[in-house]
Parts: C-alpha cells; sequence; structure tokens
C-alpha cells in the first residue's frame, strides 16, 4: 500500500527564482524517486501575485497575449495575459509587467516606479471587447497606488498648478485634483475582480508602505514619504468621493493599488488563493489526498494574512490532510503555524547561503529535491515501522 499514496503538489512559485510549475516538476520527480507508484497531482498555484496566469489558463484555457508595455521605470518590457475568447475573459498578473523582478532593488527606485503598464495590459484586453478580468495584483515594484494604472486607463491627477503629476509614490502628496471624467468608457461592460494576497490597509505603521516599501528598496525616510502620500491621497478621495479606503480590506495591497482597484474599477478584492481554490476545485482534488506539498520563497506573519499557504491549510483542514511547506526562508513563522498539528516547515537550505546564491533557480531546484528527498525517506520510514 506504501506507493499507492495521493500526493497533492501545490508550490507558490519562489518569487525572482523558480515558478510553481517548475517546482512542481522537480518534487513529482523527487516523489517517484521514493514512491514511484505515488499518485501526484500537480496543481500550479499562486495567490495573485506571479505565476497567477500560470495557474489558471490550463484550467480556463485560451491563449496567451503578448503586449509591448511600459515597465515599473517606463522602460518597454513584454507582458502577457491570457486571453479566452469564448467568455470574453482576461487574466492578467500586474507582475508582467510591474513587478519586482523587472525592477533592480535600488534605493529610490521605489519612489518613482509605476503601475502604467498594468493599466496598458487592461487597455488591450478592453480593446479586444473583455467583459471579465481577473486581475491578480501581487508581486509588485510599485508604491504609486494604482495612479499609473489610471492614469493608462484615462483617468487624470493634477497637480495644483493643473499639470499631471509624474510617476511613482514619491508625488502621490502633490495630488490636487483627480478627475474621472475621462475614463476609458469600455470599463463600463467590464466586471474586474482583484486577487490579492494581502489585508493591509491603505496607510499607517503596519500596513502598504511600511510593511511592504522596505523590500522594494525603500529606505526608512523615504517609506515614510510614501506612507504620507498614501495617507494624503486617501484625504483626498475622502473630500471628492466620501469614500474612507481605510475601512476596505486590502486598499494597501500593491503598493495601494488594491484600494484604486477598490474605488475606481469599482473592482471587488478577493483572496487569491480563495478565487483559485474555487476556479480550480482544490478542495474535490485534496479531498482523498494522503499529503500535500505546498510552500513558498518565505514564510513569516505574513503567511497567516490571506497568503497562499493559510488557504491551502484552510483546506486540509476540512479533511484531516497533512502539509509538508518547504520554504527558503522560515525564520520568522509564528507561533500558531508552530502548533498547527497538520503542518511541518522545512527549509531547503542546509547552511548558510548568500542572497545571491539562494536565488538561484539551479541552486533552489537542487535544493527542493533534495529537502523532498528526506522527507519522503522520513515517510516511508514511517510506514514500514507501523505496518
Amino acid at each position: 500500500m506504501m506507493n499507492k499514496m495521493k500526493i497533492v503538489v501545490a508550490v507558490d512559485s519562489f518569487k525572482g527564482c523558480v515558478s510553481s510549475v517548475e517546482l512542481g516538476e522537480v518534487i513529482a520527480d523527487a516523489i517517484q524517486d521514493i514512491f514511484p507508484k505515488a499518485k501526484i497531482v500537480k496543481i500550479p498555484v499562486a495567490d495573485g501575485g506571479e505565476g497567477w496566469v500560470d495557474a489558471l489558463q490550463p484550467v480556463l484555457g485560451g491563449e496567451r497575449i503578448t503586449c509591448l508595455v511600459h515597465g515599473p521605470l517606463r522602460n518597454q518590457v513584454r507582458a502577457s495575459y491570457a486571453w479566452i475568447e469564448d467568455t470574453k475573459t482576461a487574466v492578467i498578473e500586474m507582475a508582467a509587467a510591474s513587478g519586482i523582478s523587472l525592477m533592480q532593488i535600488q534605493e529610490g527606485n521605489v519612489m518613482r516606479s509605476t503601475t502604467f503598464g498594468t493599466g496598458e495590459l487592461i487597455v488591450d484586453a478592453l480593446n479586444r471587447g473583455c467583459e471579465k478580468i481577473c486581475l491578480g495584483i501581487g508581486g509588485s515594484a510599485t508604491n504609486d497606488a494604482g495612479i499609473g494604472m489610471l492614469q493608462a486607463l484615462g483617468f487624470h491627477f493634477r497637480d495644483k498648478e493643473g499639470q499631471e503629476i509624474k510617476d511613482g509614490g514619491a508625488h502621490l502628496k502633490e495630488i490636487a485634483d483627480i478627475d474621472d471624467s475621462m475614463a476609458n468608457p469600455l470599463l463600463l461592460s467590464c466586471k474586474i475582480e482583484v486577487a490579492t494576497d494581502v489585508r493591509n490597509q491603505l496607510y499607517g505603521k503596519y500596513e502598504a508602505a511600511y510593511m511592504f516599501a522596505r523590500q522594494k528598496g525603500a529606505t526608512d525616510e523615504q517609506i515614510a514619504l510614501l506612507d504620507d502620500g498614501l495617507r494624503h491621497l486617501a484625504n483626498e478621495i475622502r473630500k471628492k468621493y466620501g469614500v474612507d479606503l481605510q475601512d476596505c480590506p486590502g486598499s494597501g495591497a500593491a503598493g495601494g493599488l488594491g484600494g484604486s482597484c477598490h474605488l475606481f474599477l469599482h473592482a471587488p478584492l478577493l483572496s487569491g488563493i480563495s478565487m483559485l481554490k474555487r476556479i480550480l476545485h482544490f478542495d474535490e482534488t485534496i479531498r482523498d489526498a494522503d499529503l500535500i506539498i505546498t510552500g513558498e520563497g518565505k514564510i513569516d506573519a505574513q503567511t497567516e494574512q490571506g497568503k497562499l499557504i493559510e488557504g491551502i491549510l484552510e483546506s486540509a483542514e476540512k479533511y484531516n490532510v497533512p502539509v509538508v511547506a518547504i520554504t527558503g526562508n522560515c525564520a520568522e513563522q509564528s507561533e500558531a503555524m508552530k502548533k498547527n498539528p497538520l503542518l511541518a516547515i522545512f527549509s531547503i537550505h542546509d547552511a548558510p547561503v548568500s542572497l545571491e546564491q539562494a536565488m538561484n533557480a539551479g541552486y533552489a531546484c537542487c535544493h527542493v529535491r533534495q529537502t523532498i528527498h528526506s522527507v519522503m525517506k522520513l515517510i516511508s520510514f514511517g510506514r514500514k515501522t507501523c505496518s
């Protein structure tokens, strides 16, 4: 019976290093080395960030559309999204046009990075007659509150001199006028749903800029300036629309992009992993599984804030399926994760490594394979002991 195990492999990408699909292949091969007859179900997953399109397109079908758009620093990049003609649906991940992997992590870059390219992808989909967009907003390089995206869609944000503000979160404090009168009219006939992996509010000490801008290269001083800019924008929105974005969980996602999508595009902010599980019929797949292998690049306190592993654990607990999570960094896991009887977390590193080495795809895949080998051997030993 040992080889008849059903193992579901649902691992998020190690962002900027290895994709969900690639990790799934490596893990499946490692499992079969120990359990050659095991039934392995590979499910590419993402919670709204990098890999969002890869996860959904195999189920939804359609084709890849590639566009030349503006990257986070206005450099031209090729970005693709999934287009399903039959249902007039587009699956877009903002990371393809405005993601952290497209920008060097250098001091000051996040102050001027823009989501304009994400808006250009939306425009392309609208011009094809799009009626529904599933927009994933994880993995951003930006803290511009989605202003760049909105500008690409025809919205205007002007300073007190009547000039359009420049790119980036550094200029949010200059906004004195919000003009939605020239917004792309095709938005009216398109329903947009936003998949996000965080629930943070727009501004504050534990919210968008303070939680995420540092990993995008911001200094302490810049983080404070970015937070001030988001606070100023929220005040301008409150004055014009009577809406308080602080009341919207997830408004701080992707440097404030979540809040702008909610207000200006009338888009609900949904848990990325919950949306994915629904579309992929995830719970039905794991119902009779013996083990789930999941993971992501870093497991920390944020993992419990709407991230992928939290969503997978939620489903696993319904059917009492044990979960093994692999990661490149688990030093900051919460007490709740440590105490969860169904969860075991393994770091893929067996010795201290530099960030450069840790982010090398070959290194990561090799150590993922070694880790899964060890886990599978432990399971094998345990089954032999119990039989």
